[in-house]
């Protein structure tokens, strides 16, 4: 059973950081794409970095704000987030593709970790 796990979220005040964290834990075989989404209340859940390969792709609102990192001996996807606006307040989402130990090959999500920029 693969599942992903973020921490780190909280409550920041316009202009802080947070760093999130995601670990993948099970019977991994291989992991591909790894990524952050965000869902903010009334809205649809949006995609806001990955990472693959050592290429990074991000929604543009965060260019420049926020940095997408991998360890991959950690099995682990990060989200560093800097100058946090209040617009970036949202559930956030690990996401990525992986390939068990059976060879599946599957998509999965964590369970979300809430980030509040409020002063």
């Amino acid at each position: 059973q693969v599942q992903l796990v973020e921490s780190g979220g909280g409550l920041v005040q316009p202009g802080g950081s947070l760093r999130l964290s995601c670990v993948a834990s099970g019977s991994i075989f291989s992991i591909y794409v790894m990524g952050w989404y965000r869902q903010a209340p009334g809205k649809q859940r949006e995609l806001v970095a990955t990472i693959t390969g050592g290429k990074t792709n991000y929604v543009d609102s965060v260019k420049g704000r926020f940095t997408i990192s991998r360890d991959n001996a950690k099995n682990t996807v990060y989200l560093e987030m800097n100058s946090l606006k209040p617009e970036d307040t949202a559930v956030y989402y690990c996401n990525a593709d992986i390939r068990d130990a059976t060879m599946r090959r599957s998509n999965y999500w964590g369970q979300g970790t809430q980030v509040t920029v409020s002063s």
